[in-house]
């Protein structure tokens, strides 16, 4: 029985994308079965021209029900697919970016904990992985449980992450009582983790092209630190394109006084000025982690 017109089918059809939408992006476990059904539920009677509510209440439509035309049909359809494609494009980048920030978050404690611990400093240490191990447990717990929609074929999303877990939680002794540069290279083994995580699942951000040119500038820094002009020089190359790819996602001036340190040392190296290496390494270094602890 037929109690609706056009109108009411479109709320309705609204109704439904945005419900199904949300299970299908937004939610998971019981919430997103009761969101499907309730979807499916009101998307048929948009179809069949239908509203219980109306017999509830004892009404028709508040507009006239006159037959559907195919013209009608055909506009329902359309419409539909238009709240269903921009309904997935805005849900797929939104909860992307959300990912992001959630990460972000997580990982401002992880680098201040790895930062810190590589100076060798026992309260900023304690204090910093305090932090890590809360925010930490904040990520994974939501993400255990929620996978958003571009991380939904990672299947090994979920091992990485309690692997993540072992190491933190694993360093409690060590950063307390123990070895702090031992802890600093324990807490390493969590970038390649992340790293992965984010390459694999197609996130293009500066914090990836960051961590890859570290790895290589640490090559050219063990060079100017020891004064080997030779070493400097023989790799260069490889921090050069990694700093080129970060160039390539930003290129403000904090990224080209990382550039302008790199091209120094090299010309330095090539001048047979060592001496002046470790300074200029220095430099690097020190312009490098602030811009890293920051927005990497």
């Amino acid at each position: 029985m037929k109690n609706e017109g056009i109108i009411e089918r479109s709320i309705q059809i609204a109704i439904s994308a945005i419900l199904f939408l949300g299970a299908f992006f937004w939610v998971s476990g019981i919430w997103q079965v009761g969101l499907l059904i309730g979807a499916m539920a009101i998307g048929v009677f948009a179809i069949i021209g239908f509203c219980p509510l109306y017999v509830l209440i004892g009404k028709e439509s508040l507009y006239s029900v006159k037959k559907i035309t195919k013209g009608k049909f055909l506009f329902l359809f359309v419409y539909t697919f238009i709240l269903l494609s921009a309904g997935a494009y805005g849900s797929v980048f939104l909860t992307k970016k959300i990912f992001v920030e959630d990460f972000n978050a997580m990982n401002k404690d992880y680098k201040q904990t790895l930062f810190e611990t590589g100076q060798g400093k026992r309260m900023e240490s304690k204090e910093n992985y305090d932090k890590l191990v809360v925010s930490y447990a904040i990520f994974e717990n939501k993400y255990l449980v929620y996978h958003p929609y571009s991380l939904r074929g990672d299947v090994s999303f979920d091992a990485d992450l309690k692997k993540i877990e072992e190491i933190i939680l694993g360093a409690k002794d060590g950063v307390y009582n123990g070895d702090l540069k031992a802890m600093h290279l324990e807490f390493e083994k969590v970038r390649p983790i992340t790293q992965d995580i984010l390459k694999r699942n197609g996130f293009s951000m500066l914090a990836i092209t960051l961590v890859d040119f570290h790895d290589s500038m640490e090559k050219v820094l063990d060079g100017a630190n020891a004064k080997d002009a030779a070493k400097v020089i023989a790799t260069y190359d490889e921090a050069n394109n990694k700093l080129l790819a970060v160039e390539q996602e930003a290129n403000d001036v904090e990224i080209q006084v990382i550039r302008k340190n790199l091209d120094e040392i090299l010309q330095l190296a090539k001048d047979g000025k060592s001496d002046q290496l470790p300074t200029m390494a220095g430099e690097l270094k020190k312009n490098f982690v602030k811009v890293y602890l920051i927005r990497g």
